[in-house]
């Protein structure tokens, strides 16, 4: 490995990549410690500690504590996952949209046009909601009068502008750097809190003796879960596939034996990062409809959406709801990603056929039945996954577990990604990969 990453950085193209993702990321990093203008920063801070579990605390893992700080990339980069999200969706029914994502690279530009306004929509609507649900943490100077109205929209314009700063920067690391840019920013924010993690189980073995226990339980549980999560990741059922042999001209062609992969994370992590953003558009929308002030019904919606503590059962609505929605988004992603009667069609054209099956129509729903089987083994995986920090931080409230999960899924997406990015551009110039 040591001689792979010698190798790789000998590469001028290569080397140009990762040295240009390295100085985004850091410019990342310094906005995530830029707090919004007009904010009492020791009030706030004090007010979200005691609201650090469920999925505030998951999205300020993921955001690198740029939620706690009310940094400028408070929001992450959730505007425009919901943004693409509700954009895929208006694909299966708005014709016109449906038009541009089949005309290539052409209509991939407009569609990432539209994609980047109604991010920037989004992102106004989000941003009024924490508004309306932090104001209490102007400044005296901000909070009252004519300076309420002028607080309220530079702290407006301060969220949106990061946002689209954020979205920017991850449009930067796609094109130039390494990997998917959306996916980099969000797994250097989980990164960045492992040292807080570690040191927040830390204080709590040395409480006493029966704490050392359970951390030592915690870490053997972590690394348990990272075995499996990258078992799952790299899991695949292979459907063989046999190719008759014909002649053309001189040459006979055909007769070999090969399989069609079929990953059993096909989504990846991507379900539960849309699951999260779903389950903040009611609470936004709560916020906004009742200016922050929300009691009887919609109070109760906004405690389960935001997985409050007061109740035992506001937890068990929360993970109830947030599995359902990744279940459904890994099933939807899917459809969209694999495409049986396609794959079908094209083993007919290059005289493949799976043995035992008629090609054509019996083709294509014997690969939909495999991959309906295997979806719905990856998709409760993630669900189970995805609710452990939830599960943990009501059995354990003492400690601050947010780094679960949802964080290892993420970490161990995106690692492996790039490192298959790194891997493909390094065996183009005949070097070993990482995976070899």
């Amino acid at each position: 490995m040591l001689d792979t990453l010698k190798k790789m950085f000998t590469v001028k193209d290569i080397r140009r990549k990762i040295l240009y993702t390295i100085f985004i990321i850091i410019l990342f990093r310094i906005g995530t410690f830029v707090t919004v203008p007009g904010i009492n920063k020791l009030a706030f801070v004090e007010a979200v500690q005691s609201q650090a579990s469920g999925i505030l605390g998951t999205i300020n893992i993921i955001s690198g504590g740029a939620f706690n700080r009310l940094s400028i990339f408070a929001m992450t980069i959730s505007p425009y996952i919901t943004a693409s999200i509700v954009l895929n969706l208006l694909q299966t029914v708005v014709p016109s949209l449906e038009r541009l994502a089949k005309e290539g690279e052409t209509g991939k530009q407009k569609l990432s046009k539209y994609t980047k306004l109604l991010t920037i929509a989004f992102a106004v609507v989000e941003a009024i909601g924490l508004y309306l649900n932090y104001k209490a943490y102007l400044l005296p100077a901000m909070s009252y009068g004519i300076y309420q109205v002028f607080g309220m929209i530079l702290f407006v314009v301060c969220l949106t502008a990061g946002t689209a700063l954020l979205m920017w920067l991850a449009d930067k690391i796609t094109e130039h750097g390494i990997g998917n840019g959306v996916s980099m920013i969000i797994f250097v924010g989980i990164v960045s809190g492992a040292p807080g993690a570690i040191a927040s189980l830390s204080t709590f073995a040395a409480a006493s003796k029966w704490n050392i226990l359970i951390v030592a339980a915690v870490v053997v549980a972590f690394v348990i879960l990272l075995a499996g999560v990258i078992f799952v990741q790299q899991a695949e059922r292979r459907i063989p596939v046999n190719y008759a042999k014909r002649v053309v001209g001189r040459k006979m062609f055909g007769g070999q034996n090969t399989h069609i992969p079929l990953k059993v994370a096909m989504a990846g992590v991507m379900p539960i990062i849309f699951a999260m953003s779903f389950m903040m558009i009611p609470g936004t929308i709560i916020q906004l409809v009742t200016k922050g002030a929300a009691t009887g019904f919609w109070g109760v919606v906004l405690k389960i959406c935001s997985a409050s503590t007061e109740s035992i059962w506001y937890l068990v609505a929360y993970a109830v709801i947030y599995m359902l929605l990744i279940v459904g988004f890994t099933f939807v992603y899917t459809m969209f990603t694999v495409n049986p009667v396609e794959m079908s069609n094209q083993l007919k054209q290059n005289g493949g056929f799976i043995p035992g099956i008629r090609a054509g129509k019996n083709t294509a729903e014997y690969i939909n039945k495999v991959l309906k089987n295997i979806t719905w083994a990856g998709a409760v995986f993630l669900a189970l996954v995805a609710v452990l920090p939830v599960v943990c931080q009501a059995a354990m409230p003492g400690i601050s577990i947010s780094f679960g999960g949802t964080s290892i899924l993420i970490v161990v997406s995106v690692a492996l990604e790039t490192l298959k990015v790194i891997e493909s551009q390094m065996v183009s110039r005949h070097y070993d990969g990482f995976l070899d």
